[in-house]
């Protein structure tokens, strides 16, 4: 993998005044997660856990997992393995404007 920075072209804007400087966003950090699945369970069955317990979630098996950043979907994808350590293939990435829409 390259270890530059990926460049990202700024939208065109009508007015040149309103163009959007990424330079100023590029650094902030932001939380990713891959989500397998989810469930819900009442406190009871919470605190019975242990190890070896088995949790069943709402996707199938060899559905695609789900890329968040801080908690808005960005993008789906599959395991794949890369000299030995997982890593995800992303499959489909969710459009600019429907992040934007999620994200409010």
């Amino acid at each position: 993998m390259s270890t530059s920075s990926p460049q990202v072209a700024a939208p065109v804007a009508a007015d040149p005044a309103a163009e959007i400087n990424l330079d100023l966003i590029l650094e902030v950090a932001v939380t990713l997660a891959l989500e397998v699945g989810r469930t819900k369970i009442p406190v009871r069955e919470l605190l019975q856990l242990a190890p070896g317990s088995i949790l069943e979630l709402d996707r199938l098996a060899g559905e695609p997992l789900d890329l968040l950043v801080n908690g808005v979907r960005v993008a789906r994808g599959e395991v794949v393995v890369v000299n030995d350590r997982f890593g995800v293939r992303l499959t489909d990435v969710v459009s600019p404007r429907e992040r934007i829409e999620n994200a409010r």
